[in-house]
């Protein structure tokens, strides 16, 4: 697996893939974790790589989302999509609907698929939180489950040894 991730990312290096995988929509750290744990990288390294690459794209998220997307839809097709993640993006938050911007902490730290930084910024856009405030909410968030992540990839990775 590990040299597949390599023939993807060309000559990168493992921190370089960390950081990228990490920032990416989908996987975030949730993903960057254990394959940088896979291809070597120290568990410290790993967690301040991902978390990083997770807050790349944070303030770009809470200051541009909703401008970009109000252009863009539109077109039917970007009209269509942002109805799509906007409303699935609703479902989520209603826990941020009831706790703000602890909510917003919690539904970010929560390491389950959809639930990670980017989703957390479109939340706080929908509901219109304050940018400072939601970005050190989803910050702390990404903090929370990189931890989440890393203990449990070096628990596996530890169960897997021994089996």
């Amino acid at each position: 697996m590990s040299e597949w991730l390599v023939n993807i990312f060309g000559n990168l290096s493992p921190q370089w893939i960390v950081v990228i995988v990490s920032a990416m929509p989908v996987s975030e750290l949730r993903g960057a974790i254990p394959i940088g744990i896979m291809l070597g990288v120290t568990p410290v390294k790993v967690f301040v790589l991902a978390v990083f690459g997770n807050l790349i794209p944070v303030l770009p998220l809470l200051y541009f989302l909703e401008p970009v997307s109000e252009r863009l839809r539109k077109f039917p097709f970007f009209k269509k999509f942002f109805d799509w993640l906007f409303e699935r993006t609703r479902k989520k938050s209603k826990i941020i609907e009831k706790y703000e911007l602890l909510g917003l902490m919690l539904l970010v730290a929560i390491p389950l698929p959809m639930t990670g930084a980017w989703t957390g910024c479109i939340a706080a856009s929908l509901l219109k939180l304050e940018k400072k405030f939601s970005f050190f909410a989803v910050g702390t968030g990404v903090a929370i489950a990189g931890v989440i992540v890393t203990i449990l990839t070096l628990s596996a990775k530890g169960y897997f040894a021994n089996v």
